[in-house]
């Protein structure tokens, strides 16, 4: 999240010069957040598999049906926290709306309503997959 935060504020402050140069900041900065998250995955895929290899020891058949079995229950996680996460921010969503509309007598989707922009960051945040 930390470095996620730096990045947003290093785009913020390039998209002033302009867009290609904000682009290449935010590039630069997705890509070693990929590169970190892919190697922080397969350093736990070989621990992982070298903690199985002391259960199993030479039984080969066993130990990639342990590993797959494990990668599986880690993708299912992942797919129910997205979903979960699309349900909070619904909730919000639908929550922020009722206090804009009843409790200051705003529209619905009127820009005086900082709420939106609040719920994006959660969106993004949220959408992202859990294997960090």
């Amino acid at each position: 999240m930390k470095i996620a935060t730096y990045a947003n504020a290093r785009t913020t402050l390039e998209a002033r010069k302009g867009v290609g140069k904000a682009f290449i900041v935010a590039f630069r900065s997705g890509a070693v957040m990929g590169f970190l998250l892919s190697a922080n995955g397969l350093l736990v895929l070989y621990i992982t598999i070298n903690l199985f290899k002391l259960y199993y020891g030479d039984d080969w058949e066993g130990l990639f049906e342990a590993i797959t079995g494990y990668e599986l229950g880690g993708s299912s996680m992942a797919l129910f926290g997205r979903v979960g996460g699309g349900i909070y921010t619904k909730a919000a969503d639908v929550g922020a709306d009722l206090v804009g509309k009843l409790e200051r007598n705003i529209p619905e989707d009127d820009p005086r309503n900082p709420t939106p922009h609040r719920l994006l960051h959660i969106c993004l945040f949220l959408s992202q997959p859990l294997r960090h």
